[in-house]
C-alpha cells in the first residue's frame, strides 16, 4: 500500500482525494492535521479525517473551542470509540478528562461532548 495524504478541501475525505507519495515506507499512511479537510460539525466543533482503513476503521482529530457543546446525544454505534486528549479539557458530560486521558467507549454508549477550556482530540474508530 503505498502512503497517502490528503488534500486540503471543505469537503470529507474521500478515496477520489487522497494524494499518493511514494517514501519508501512500505505500507504506511499518513497525513497531517494542517492537511487533512476540515468539517463543521457544530459551531466551534471541526472534524478532520485522518484515516480510513479498508475494514471501515477511521482516525480523525477533532477540535472543540473553548466552551462548546456537542448538539444532542453522542451515540457509539456500530462500534466503540477510542479518545485520545491531545490538549485542553475534554467533558463528556459526567468528567474532565485532561490532556493525556485516554477514553474507551463501547459500542452502544453515549455522552455530550463538551470543553470550557477547549481540547483536541484523537479519535479512533476500530469498526467504523
Amino acid at each position: 500500500m503505498a502512503a497517502e495524504r490528503p488534500v486540503t478541501s471543505e469537503r470529507p475525505v474521500s478515496a477520489e482525494s487522497l494524494v499518493t507519495a511514494e517514501d519508501g515506507a512500505s505500507g504506511y499512511v499518513w497525513s497531517t492535521v494542517q492537511d487533512a479537510p476540515v468539517r463543521e460539525l457544530f459551531p466551534g466543533i471541526r472534524l478532520r479525517p485522518l484515516w480510513k482503513g479498508d475494514n471501515g476503521a477511521k482516525a480523525f482529530v477533532l477540535q472543540m473551542d473553548p466552551n462548546t457543546c456537542w448538539e444532542g446525544v453522542d451515540v457509539h454505534d456500530p462500534g466503540p470509540e477510542e479518545v485520545f486528549v491531545v490538549s485542553g479539557t475534554f467533558n463528556d458530560g459526567d468528567r474532565d478528562y485532561p490532556a493525556g486521558s485516554f477514553i474507551h467507549a463501547p459500542a452502544g454508549s453515549s455522552h455530550v461532548p463538551q470543553t470550557s477550556t477547549g481540547c483536541t482530540l484523537f479519535l479512533f474508530y476500530p469498526e467504523g
